[in-house]
């Protein structure tokens, strides 16, 4: 499936805008897809190469960070993961070049519920200018952070830390979550190098000096420095809002997917450690699944689960009455939605309807 880099939003404002289901299971199919390379590159592999591949992955202590100001595990809740993509500025991506944003960003958020019976799932996609209550928060560095009300959900991420964007998740929700998985960029580029590039089809000319983008319409077969442009790319395509970035985001998710289940990872050994290492080191876990035993056991545990059945549902958002280029949470659609995953019932369609999308979300 392709899709389209010249859609356009229903309206100027530059909020966020839903995909259709189908684009939103395969994102999601991605993330699942990623847990089993690691499966297959532990097998595949001697225990030195286990060693190295286990200490890519960072750690965050959930229970140290949060304490007990936390929602109750509910019998009923199945499991919960947070998944963040995240886009950092600094560090190995400061050399990358591709735009003039600095700091670190989470501009992906996704609240994924697994059932009891592990036979679907759904993911929640949280809007990245939603405008939240941001609980208190600490800080790495032991610092205490005070709450505040409309923040922005995604500036939590780089002012805060990934500990207070699970905290504000759950207070927002009421929903604790089991686990937490984040998937940097810099990381994302080596393995897009390391499977030897990614095909993509555009449907007109993107010339975006922001993020540095220069492709004709056309097929493309962009390497890892070429797809980090392409997936922050915003301004060279549709009217500038971050609807053409999140259909281009899609798009080359599935391009991913596409090129991943190409390789011959089972005979090639050698290929299997290259792409576990890079993306080993793109990925930060909650302490409970920061091993590759843990996340290979975890993702056993989600055999049972069709990625084709999965839904992703944006959280019902209306526009906010002061700045319209901001959502809030619409209700009473957001709260009937969050009820239902915490007692692991079905969602009623009528807590689907987002009013700043105009129906279903």
């Amino acid at each position: 499936m392709t899709t389209s880099a010249v859609e356009s939003p229903r309206s100027s404002h530059r909020s966020p805008r839903r995909g259709t289901p189908r684009r939103r299971r395969r994102t999601v199919r991605w993330i699942l897809l990623s847990l089993a390379v690691l499966v297959i590159a532990a097998a595949g592999t001697g225990y030195w190469l286990y060693s190295d591949l286990n200490g890519n992955i960072k750690g965050v202590d959930l229970d140290k960070a949060l304490g007990d100001d936390r929602p109750e595990k509910l019998p009923t809740s199945g499991q919960n993961i947070l998944v963040l993509g995240s886009d950092s500025r600094a560090g190995a991506n400061a050399a990358l070049k591709t735009g003039n944003v600095s700091g670190a960003r989470s501009d992906t958020a996704l609240v994924v519920h697994i059932p009891e019976g592990r036979k679907e799932a759904v993911a929640i996609s949280i809007p990245r200018d939603t405008l939240v209550t941001r609980p208190e928060c600490t800080k790495s560095d032991g610092s205490k952070v005070a709450s505040a009300k409309r923040v922005m959900f995604n500036s939590i991420y780089s002012q805060v830390g990934s500990a207070c964007v699970v905290k504000t998740v759950e207070q927002m929700s009421g929903i604790r979550m089991d686990h937490y998985m984040e998937i940097d960029f810099a990381g994302f580029k080596g393995l897009v190098d390391a499977i030897g590039g990614v095909t993509v089809t555009v449907d007109q000319d993107i010339h975006d000096t922001s993020s540095g983008l220069d492709l004709t319409a056309g097929t493309h077969k962009l390497d890892g420095t070429q797809s980090l442009q392409f997936v922050r790319t915003r301004h060279g395509i549709g009217d500038g809002s971050d609807l053409g970035r999140i259909g281009l985001q899609q798009q080359f998710m599935i391009a991913l997917l596409s090129e991943i289940k190409k390789q011959d990872l089972l005979g090639s050994p050698t290929k299997a450690y290259k792409i576990a290492d890079k993306l080993t080191a793109a990925l930060t876990t909650d302490s409970d699944l920061a091993s590759l035993t843990k996340l290979a056991e975890f993702s056993r545990s989600l055999n049972g689960v069709d990625p084709s059945t999965m839904e992703t549902i944006m959280l019902p958002v209306a526009y906010d009455k002061t700045d319209p280029n901001r959502v809030v949470a619409a209700e009473p659609q957001a709260s009937t939605l969050w009820k239902a995953l915490r007692t692991d019932s079905e969602i009623p369609e009528s807590a689907k309807k987002s009013p700043a999308t105009g129906g279903s979300s």
